[in-house]
C-alpha cells in the first residue's frame, strides 16, 4: 500500500518559524539570493538555534511511539535545496525526527499543503499565511520576535486560541467592526442559542481532540485555552458553539477587551493565535504568538465555512 498521511496530525512549517535564522535572514535579498544560499552552504554544519515554533513542534512529536506515529512535521520552506542540508542537519542535531520536506527557492510554498493535508502551516511569510487561510488550511504568520515557550510544563501541549476569525468564523467580528460594541453584544445576545460557523481554526481544534484520547499511551498531555476579548453575555454563544462542535477548551477567558498578554503569561502556552495585531504583539512579549490574517481586519478574506470549502475546491479543479 502507498504511503500516507491521512491518519496523522501534519503540520508544515517554514524554516524560519522552526530555526533562529535572523543572522541569515539580513543578508537575504530576493532579487539576489545568492549570498543567502552561500552563507547557509557555509554553515551547512552548524546548527542553527531554535526558532519561536520549535517547542511547539518538539511537543507535537512527542506523541509519537515506535508503536504509532501520530504527528508529522514538514519542512515547507522557501529556500533552495542546498540550504535543505543546514536545516535538516539542524534537526537532526536538536534531535527532531524530521523526515520530509518541500524547498521551493523562492516559489510559492502553499499549493503543497493540498497533497500533504495539513491540519496547520506556520510560517514567517505574511502573504504565504494569507494564501493558505485563503484555500482553508488553519495557518499563521510566526512573530519571530515572540519570547520563548516556557519550559514550566515538559510534558503537556498548551495551545491558545482567539475566538472570533480564529475558531469562529468573523460572522460577529463584522458586526463589531461595522457597529460597535453595543450592536455586538446585542446581536451576540439575540443569537446565543445559535451556533457560529466554523473559523479557519476548528479543524486544529478537532485535530487536537483527536491526538487528546493518546495522552495515556504517549505520556504526554494536551491543555487548551480559549482567550477572547468577548465578555457576558457575548461569552454565551461561544460556549453554545463548541458544545455544538462537540469540542472543548480546558479554559476560557473572557477578557472584555482587556490586554490578553499578561493572561497568556499566566497559561504559558507553546502558542498563541490570533487575528488581530494589536493582541498578538501583546502577546509576542509574554508567549510564542502567530497572527492569523483572517476576518474583517485581513482585507476581506472570507472565513466562513462555505467560503473555505469553495476555494478549496477552486484550488483543486485548476490541477
Amino acid at each position: 500500500m502507498p504511503i500516507t498521511l491521512d491518519d496523522k496530525l501534519v503540520v508544515a512549517i517554514s524554516s524560519r518559524a522552526l530555526f533562529d535564522f535572523a543572522e541569515e535572514n539580513r543578508v537575504f535579498d530576493p532579487k539576489d539570493p545568492q549570498p543567502y544560499m552561500q552563507l547557509q552552504l557555509e554553515r551547512r554544519t552548524v546548527p542553527a538555534k531554535p526558532g519561536v515554533a520549535y517547542p511547539l513542534v518538539h511537543k507535537l512529536l512527542k506523541f509519537n511511539t515506535p508503536q504509532a506515529q501520530r504527528v508529522e512535521v514538514v519542512l515547507l520552506s522557501r529556500n533552495d535545496p542546498v540550504s535543505a542540508l543546514r536545516i535538516f542537519h539542524s534537526a537532526k542535531e536538536a534531535a527532531l525526527p524530521l523526515e520530509r520536506g518541500v524547498f521551493t527557492q523562492g516559489r510559492d510554498p502553499f499549493r503543497y499543503l493540498e497533497p500533504l493535508g495539513a491540519d496547520l502551516f506556520l510560517s514567517a511569510n505574511h502573504d504565504d499565511v494569507r494564501e493558505a487561510l485563503a484555500l482553508g488550511y488553519p495557518a499563521a504568520r510566526v512573530l519571530t520576535e515572540s519570547v520563548a515557550a516556557s519550559a514550566t510544563y515538559p510534558d503537556e501541549l498548551r495551545i491558545a486560541f482567539d475566538g472570533d476569525a480564529v475558531l469562529f468564523s468573523d460572522e460577529a467580528e463584522r458586526v463589531y467592526q461595522a457597529q460597535g460594541l453595543a450592536a455586538f453584544q446585542a446581536h451576540e445576545t439575540s443569537k446565543a442559542a445559535l451556533p457560529l460557523s466554523g473559523g479557519p481554526f476548528k479543524p486544529l481544534l478537532a485535530a487536537l481532540s483527536k491526538l487528546r484520547r493518546q495522552e495515556d499511551v504517549t505520556g504526554m498531555r494536551i491543555r487548551t485555552a480559549l482567550v477572547t476579548a468577548r465578555s457576558a453575555p457575548a461569552h454565551e454563544r461561544a460556549i453554545n458553539t463548541l458544545m455544538e462542535w462537540k469540542l472543548s477548551v480546558d479554559e476560557a477567558m473572557f477578557l472584555g477587551g482587556l490586554e490578553k498578554g499578561p493572561f497568556l503569561r499566566q497559561f504559558e502556552p507553546d502558542f498563541f493565535f490570533d487575528d488581530q495585531n494589536v493582541h498578538v504583539d501583546s502577546a509576542a512579549r509574554h508567549v510564542p504568538a502567530g497572527h492569523v490574517g483572517a476576518g474583517p481586519l485581513a482585507a476581506g478574506v472570507d472565513t466562513s465555512a462555505a467560503a473555505v470549502r469553495k476555494a478549496a475546491a477552486k484550488v483543486r479543479n485548476t490541477r
